[in-house]
């Protein structure tokens, strides 16, 4: 199968489906992003849509990997790091209650 072919092959994660607001599909995934992107610049990491169909997920140091659901976005964080994300981080809490 061509590589094309399976971006409609694919099954849908819940994460993409779910859209509680009613929005397009386009802008519920870039509040995902967005959402995603607050947590991840304490890390200095960064996430960006590619195509609506995966994410890529960015390192200061210029590594990056794909990622193909937010459900696999925090083992990736984890691996870009070569550390544990911690979402209970009290820095983190901390930087999220400030911005």
């Amino acid at each position: 199968m061509c590589a094309l072919c399976g971006l409609f092959e694919g099954e849908i994660h819940w994460t993409d489906s779910a859209n509680v607001e009613q929005v397009p599909l386009r802008q519920a995934r870039l509040r995902r992003v967005a959402l995603a992107n607050r947590v991840l610049q304490h890390y200095r990491l960064s996430l960006s849509d590619w195509q609506g169909s995966k994410y890529v997920l960015s390192a200061a140091t210029g590594a990056t990997e794909i990622v193909d659901n937010v459900a696999a976005l925090w083992p990736a964080a984890e691996r870009l790091l070569g550390r544990p994300c911690d979402p209970l981080d009290g820095a983190l809490m901390d930087a999220l209650e400030r911005n």
